[in-house]
């Protein structure tokens, strides 16, 4: 920590831009508006990164390390929150910050800095809002609480992040706690090395990864060199984390009454928050259909097991077609659900093409049924694979369900909340069916986002359009292991109850 606040950080620089070394000219000669108060906050804002992830625990000076690297080292930035009300503490920190240095345009919430320099505040409520931002170039773009974005707003937004000044540094930060929701696990997929322990070779806080995106899937390399592919020359991009916790915050961290309070959450609140503990379990919503535990252990499972020698049971179809949804096919050979393919919608201009992909992607495979949902271009994959399989059944999830769930008492009101429950049910480690599921964050996400209501015709689960405006995208690969899993003969099933 001394060696930090002093101004000591030789040993930490290297190749830096000239407007860093003229902030730390600034720091060393006690002008600058805004130090680092901690080694992490050093470690970030030195880091080479193009994509740093600052925090973890609460009180870990996430808000001040963003405002403070937009005044001194942004030459044009933006620092968002999801929702404008919680964009009021960032703007009085720049206030406390700033003083009378540059013009604030309150209208505007933005800042007119000496030199032709800006900072901008700005929220992305809703999903189409990520459009007002588009084509609008900042070298810094700063997310606070990043767990509330979604993915596709924060890939979106962060597509305009460059600059004309070859002096000037280009850098996205972002800073959060770990994600009370399924909603936010996106981040810990998107920084998997440091925050998912299921990944196959950990990062260290601090280190660089570099990502670059292949054949339409994101991967993950040790180093940054370029990268030769069908004749295009890839530029790979880099990412870490660095974790802070409360004691890192001089300001906070003496001060017991803020310990005090995150000591008394419940857990597991009280990990997260005080400890950044990224492996806590988030506490579920009331209505959400299937625990996010369910499927943790139905992971964990996959993981333990090899594939059986078994005929493949049952394969699971969620079509798309055009835009950014996927195609996506599961497979389930008994009580275990192989790797899912999937491909992006835009390969399948049509039904003829979506049969096809289903068909090479089965191989010599016979399944015992194949269950597709016939909304949208569904019908017409349905036409073309019918001939080429004879148990390919349609699935219409507004159709009526006479389905209950296991203890009889909840009648389903279509077959979409039958194949939720289902999946329910068939996890749910009281049934001893031992299900195991793939990995993966996305398909956590995609399998636990649903939420339910109780209605006088039966449970009913909410449009698939509420789910992808929480989780940012379409849940089309957990929706392809519930029709894997979804059996279209309920009668047998049906328990006769007064209720419904």
């Amino acid at each position: 920590m001394d060696e930090f606040s002093s101004g000591n950080i030789e040993k930490y620089l290297y190749k830096l831009m000239p407007s860093e070394k003229a902030y730390l000219s600034r720091v060393q000669s006690k002008t600058a508006k805004w130090i680092p108060q901690s080694k992490p906050q050093w470690l970030a804002l030195l880091s080479k990164a193009d994509e740093v992830f600052y925090g973890g625990a609460a009180g870990g000076g996430k808000s001040s390390l963003l405002v403070g690297m937009a005044t001194e080292l942004g030459k044009h930035s933006a620092i968002f929150r999801r929702v404008y009300p919680n964009l009021k503490e960032l703007i009085h920190q720049a206030r406390d910050t700033l003083g009378n240095y540059g013009k604030e345009n309150k209208s505007e919430h933005s800042w007119d800095l000496p030199g032709g320099r800006t900072i901008e505040f700005g929220a992305v409520q809703y999903e189409d809002n990520k459009t007002d931002w588009q084509g609008r170039p900042h070298d810094h773009k700063l997310f606070d609480e990043i767990t509330e974005f979604t993915e596709s707003i924060y890939v979106f937004i962060c597509g305009w992040t460059r600059t004309t000044d070859p002096n000037q540094r280009v850098r996205i930060i972002v800073t959060g706690n770990p994600p009370v929701d399924e909603a936010g696990s996106w981040v810990v997929r998107r920084w998997g090395a440091w925050l998912d322990d299921h990944h196959p070779n950990p990062a260290k806080p601090g280190e660089l990864r570099w990502y670059a995106t292949i054949d339409g899937e994101e991967q993950e390399f040790l180093t940054g060199d370029v990268i030769e592919h069908n004749g295009e020359t890839i530029h790979p991009r880099s990412r870490t984390f660095i974790p802070a916790r409360l004691d890192d915050n001089p300001f906070l961290s003496s001060d017991d009454r803020y310990k005090s309070m995150l000591q008394s959450l419940p857990e597991p609140l009280r990990s997260m928050m005080l400890y950044g503990d990224f492996h806590a379990a988030a506490v579920s919503d009331p209505w959400q259909i299937i625990p996010t535990e369910y499927v943790r252990a139905a992971q964990r499972r996959w993981m333990e097991r090899e594939k059986p020698n078994t005929p493949l049971t049952a394969v699971g179809i969620d079509p798309a077609r055009g835009g950014r949804d996927n195609f996506s096919v599961a497979k389930r050979y008994d009580n275990y659900f192989g790797e899912l393919t999937f491909w992006p919608g835009v390969v399948v201009p049509d039904g003829p093409t979506g049969a096809e992909l289903v068909h090479q992607s089965l191989g010599e495979e016979i399944p015992g049924v194949i269950n597709i949902d016939i909304g949208g271009i569904g019908g017409a994959v349905y036409d073309s694979l019918s001939p080429m399989y004879s148990s390919v059944i349609p699935v219409n999830s507004a159709s009526t369900s006479t389905y209950r769930d296991k203890s009889g008492k909840l009648k389903m009101r279509n077959a979409r909340a039958e194949m939720y429950w289902r999946m329910r049910d068939a996890l749910d480690p009281a049934s001893g069916n031992n299900i195991a599921l793939p990995p993966g964050n996305e398909i956590i996400a995609d399998l636990c986002s649903a939420r339910y209501k109780l209605t006088t015709s039966g449970v009913l689960v909410e449009e698939k359009e509420e789910i992808k405006k929480r989780i940012g995208r379409s849940p089309d690969k957990g929706e392809s292991i519930l029709l894997a899993n979804h059996l279209s003969n309920t009668t047998l099933e049906v328990v006769d109850n007064p209720f419904f």
